[in-house]
């Protein structure tokens, strides 16, 4: 273990904080001129609450000036200076929060964010490996002339937050949920008045091109996770693509460095799972479905595979059908040695959705060289059953 393999080596010290009865502007006077990673939220008894990002108050495109911070703040996992890295990292992927709280006893020390964990892990020897092992392979593209409210189509049902913008087959920029939270729907540029009430409505219209972030922050997808950090700090931004001979072959988010970075510390060859749910509660019997469904899916492919981590992304569009039966959208990572493989899927329900995904991935891997190598006959049996050609593999 290194030195930075631990949570009081590597967080924020120092904490600002706002009370819960506070307005949402209050919170973005403290951003803009203090500039800290979260704001941790208090009571009137002046005891710790729960946290508020500047993101969130952005997305909710609530009044700012008329909404409580109580009404947009989060309860936030408490993490310990004595905590591994590779535990805070599954702890923000399972919370969806970036930014942890750091308690010795009852005292509020400061927060770790996803920044001190990845800048920790590629000092490690983890560091050296390629960008290409992470990065997501082959992602959604949009064309620069599509609508801004196609890349939010986008977002909604792939259940990502950056898209590469394509021009005659060259990538021209990066779109990111927070271009869009900045640019279309920055809470103080909000009209409720005159000739201007329709201008947010008619901003979804206009191109990607429009609101796109270029020139792009490129990696070399043979360049090591160390350097892509490094680029990542220096632009301040939290995607690049990765190209490979002037070509876009994947994308590497943080979340792309988080995933593999909570696997650290596995010895074990095994197959694990982590859930990451949002907007929508999941009980116990839709849990004990999914993990019956991953046992399943687990037993086909451990020998194939040996580690890895089927990343679970669940939330819900806040619609429901007749039956008050949620829209649910899931999408899965499954991060592997031999490499990462996605799927998803939307439907009415829990159970359903992620069946839907599952099969998905189940397809998406049988197709792969990975498992046609290991056993042919077993991939060419199951697609047949699937009503799937063996020979378009």
């Amino acid at each position: 273990m290194t030195s930075q393999n631990f949570v009081r080596d590597i967080y924020t010290k120092g904490v600002s904080t706002v009370n819960e009865n506070d307005t949402l502007s209050r919170c973005l006077e403290f951003f803009k001129t203090e500039m800290p990673p979260v704001l941790a939220v208090l009571d009137a008894k002046g005891k710790y609450v729960g946290v508020i990002s500047r993101r969130w108050i952005l997305r909710s495109r609530l009044d700012p000036a008329s909404t409580k911070v109580k009404n947009l703040m989060k309860s936030a996992p408490k993490t310990s200076p004595d905590h591994e890295i590779s535990k805070i990292a599954k702890l923000m992927i399972e919370s969806g929060i970036r930014q942890l709280p750091v308690f010795e006893d009852e005292k509020l020390l400061g927060f770790v964010t996803d920044e001190n964990i990845i800048n920790a892990a590629v000092c490690q020897e983890w560091g050296k490996g390629k960008v290409s092992s992470v990065m997501t392979r082959a992602p959604y593209t949009i064309d620069a002339h599509r609508s801004v409210g196609a890349v939010l189509t986008l977002f909604r049902e792939q259940g990502f937050s950056h898209v590469p913008v394509m021009n005659a087959g060259k990538i021209v920029g990066i779109i990111s949920i927070r271009d869009i939270l900045e640019r279309i729907f920055q809470p103080n540029e909000r009209q409720t008045v005159g000739d201007r009430m329709g201008e947010k409505v008619e901003t979804f219209s206009i191109p990607a091109k429009g609101i796109m972030s270029s020139p792009v922050i490129t990696i070399e997808a043979d360049a090591n996770l160390r350097e892509a950090a490094k680029k990542m700090r220096e632009y301040n931004v939290s995607c690049l693509a990765a190209i490979l001979h002037d070509q876009l072959v994947g994308i590497i988010t943080k979340l792309d460095f988080l995933e593999p970075i909570s696997q650290i510390e596995t010895t074990t060859p095994n197959l694990t799972i982590q859930f990451s749910v949002k907007d929508t509660r999941i009980n116990s019997d839709q849990q004990s479905f999914m993990i019956d469904e991953f046992d399943s899916f687990s037993r086909k492919y451990q020998e194939v595979f040996r580690t890895g981590t089927l990343f679970v992304y669940i939330k819900t569009h806040g619609t429901a059908n007749t039956r008050e039966t949620p829209l649910v959208h899931c999408r899965l990572q499954f991060r592997t040695s031999k490499g990462t493989f996605v799927s998803s899927g939307e439907g009415w329900g829990v159970e359903p959705t992620f069946r839907t995904a599952i099969d998905r991935m189940n397809r998406r891997l049988l197709r792969s060289k990975e498992l046609l190598a290991y056993n042919p006959k077993y991939a060419k049996d199951y697609l047949h059953k699937m009503g799937l050609p063996y020979e378009e593999l």
